[in-house]
């Protein structure tokens, strides 16, 4: 089973450790309705919907509210330290969280103590955390922005804050940004870059890119690179290689812009809808072109 990890920016969520359901274009976790704007939340619904399009379990989460200070990461982290040694899952994704060294590595530790290690795919401040502690090559996948990107490739900055200067002013040059995280050992297995050209990489170097179509409106929604991640996150779940899961969802994320016809005040609620149809798109294209899983 996926689980799925991170924060809500409401403070009146609680700490929710339950499996997700989906009821009348609803997103529960638990008796909890969770409203898909953006950020973990938009994650989550994006790996439900692939869940159901592949007739897979819907995932499990663990959510809380976090305005940004950490109270309810800390809390959260607290919480998987004490449960995940009785818990098997083999795909999980680390969202939105205040990026904590410490609790980072508790929790990898428990994880790596597990008699079954499941994949494990980071994104935003968690990932963050993975390359500040050292342990990135312990994951299957990042995914990062070129900003977040720029964070990786600096193998002094302890903090994206203090990402030197000539890196983030490299144009975003993700080819050579990739190959210096990879030299300085702090990227994952697999990495897709998110940007106006998403990369699939790996310490051999690039291996797909993905550019089009381009639906200029999405540049100006919030959350699209966090369906990207919950698509791959659910097709990995389904047995399909990382860097392959990489590529269809990369493509299904453009199909399913274009196919909701976006406006710069679009929500990410419009675009979800889409993504199964998006799916099937690129699952055909992906197997057309002879990369099937």
């Amino acid at each position: 089973m996926l689980a799925v990890v991170g924060t809500v920016p409401d403070l009146n969520t609680p700490l929710l450790d339950a499996p997700v359901t989906f009821e009348d274009g609803k997103l529960l976790v638990g008796k909890y309705t969770i409203a898909p704007d953006r950020g973990t939340p938009a994650l989550l619904m994006a790996a439900t919907r692939t869940s159901q399009h592949l007739g897979l379990p819907l995932p499990h989460a663990f959510l809380i509210g976090d305005e940004g200070l950490g109270d309810g990461s800390r809390e959260l982290y607290r919480h998987l330290v004490e449960v995940l040694q009785d818990r098997q899952y083999s795909t999980m994704v680390f969202h939105y969280l205040q990026p904590d060294v410490d609790w980072h590595n508790k929790i990898l530790l428990t994880i790596q103590s597990l008699p079954k290690k499941p994949r494990l795919i980071a994104d935003a401040g968690f990932m963050y955390a993975a390359k500040m502690s050292g342990q990135a090559t312990a994951y299957d996948l990042f995914t990062p922005d070129t900003g977040e990107l720029a964070f990786l490739a600096d193998e002094t900055a302890p903090h994206p804050f203090y990402t030197r200067g000539f890196i983030l002013h490299k144009e975003n040059k993700a080819p050579d940004l990739i190959s210096r995280a990879y030299a300085n050992e702090n990227a994952a297995s697999c990495l897709l870059v998110k940007g106006n050209i998403d990369y699939i990489a790996d310490v051999d170097g690039i291996l797909a890119t993905v550019s089009g179509p381009v639906e200029e409106a999405m540049e100006a929604m919030g959350g699209t690179g966090d369906t990207v991640t919950g698509m791959v996150s659910a097709l990995i779940e389904s047995g399909i290689s990382v860097p392959e899961a990489s590529h269809i969802a990369a493509q299904a994320n453009r199909f399913a812009g274009c196919k909701a016809r976006p406006t710069p005040g679009s929500q990410i609620s419009e675009l979800v809808p889409h993504i199964p149809a998006a799916l099937a798109e690129a699952i055909a294209a992906h197997s057309d072109n002879g990369s099937g899983s």
